[in-house]
């Protein structure tokens, strides 16, 4: 079975290759038929389209078996970019091995690689998080669990939940922390842009083109407090999410060590209330 990146905007993303294995393929698996199709349209294509997606992954890695034991080729598609990654298909890869046949990916587009080789981001590492949660309590709480990372973040995102996905990153992560706004990558309406997350609400807002297409958002990676190590800032965040503050900077201070004015400025950053306690500083 092969794997096959297929184009997240621009037609001419699609190699040679990835053609030649399209064309030889007599089944061809794809999130939704009717997107696949434009592309089946565009390169001739006469393989029978299969739609198999996070709702019939199963049933449909077993169809895609049961043709490669016939000895049809199969190639395996999501609408846009690289196949399971972000997107159906690790399933079918897996079930697909199990089966005893090779999988052979192809390489191809991906919008997370694309949106950081143009961020001008200088962090030497990224970690993909994929898209974050739907309800705002709960993309919050990720984003919190997240914020101390010393690497690049990368989310998707889609465009109806774009506002309200950049207030609670302004909520949640330090208004000077650079972030890249990547939309309708390779596309007519390409838009890149770096700001401080402080200026990403005013940017949206400025013109509602802004809040159309497919996102692909990247925050800096998060620069250590002078003195504080990052076992200390995360010992005293996890205590501050369940005690006052004044007691959350003595128990830090006790498990870690760390100077409690520094611990005491970590906790005012983060918004809290001032400990109550004359000793908490």
């Amino acid at each position: 079975m092969y794997v096959v990146g297929t184009p997240i905007g621009h037609l001419g993303e699609l190699s040679a290759r990835a053609i030649a294995a399209l064309r030889a393929a007599d089944l061809i698996a794809c999130e939704d038929t009717r997107e696949t199709s434009r592309l089946a349209r565009h390169l001739g294509l006469t393989a029978q389209l299969v739609a198999v997606h996070e709702h019939n992954e199963r049933s449909g890695a077993e169809r895609l078996i049961t043709a490669l034991r016939d000895g049809r080729r199969v190639a395996l598609v999501s609408d846009a970019g690289t196949p399971a990654v972000s997107d159906p298909g690790a399933r079918v890869v897996r079930a697909v091995q199990d089966a005893g046949f090779r999988v052979i990916p192809i390489s191809g587009p991906s919008a997370a690689v694309v949106a950081l080789s143009a961020s001008g981001l200088l962090d030497a590492q990224f970690r993909f998080a994929g898209f974050l949660p739907v309800k705002s309590a709960a993309r919050r709480k990720v984003l919190e669990s997240m914020r101390e990372q010393d690497c690049v973040l990368v989310f998707y995102e889609a465009p109806h939940r774009i506002v309200e996905c950049i207030d609670d990153i302004a909520t949640v992560i330090e208004p000077e922390r650079e972030l890249v706004i990547a939309r309708e990558l390779t596309k007519l309406f390409e838009q890149i842009v770096r700001l401080p997350v402080s200026d990403a609400a005013a940017w949206l807002a400025a013109d509602p083109n802004r809040q159309r297409g497919e996102f692909v958002l990247l925050l800096a990676a998060a620069q250590p407090e002078e003195g504080l190590d990052a076992t200390a800032r995360r010992t005293l965040d996890l205590l501050l999410e369940e005690l006052p503050p004044s007691r959350a900077v003595k128990v830090a201070q006790a498990i870690t060590g760390a100077p409690r004015k520094l611990l005491y400025d970590h906790a005012m950053a983060r918004g809290t209330d001032a400990p109550q306690d004359e000793d908490a500083v």
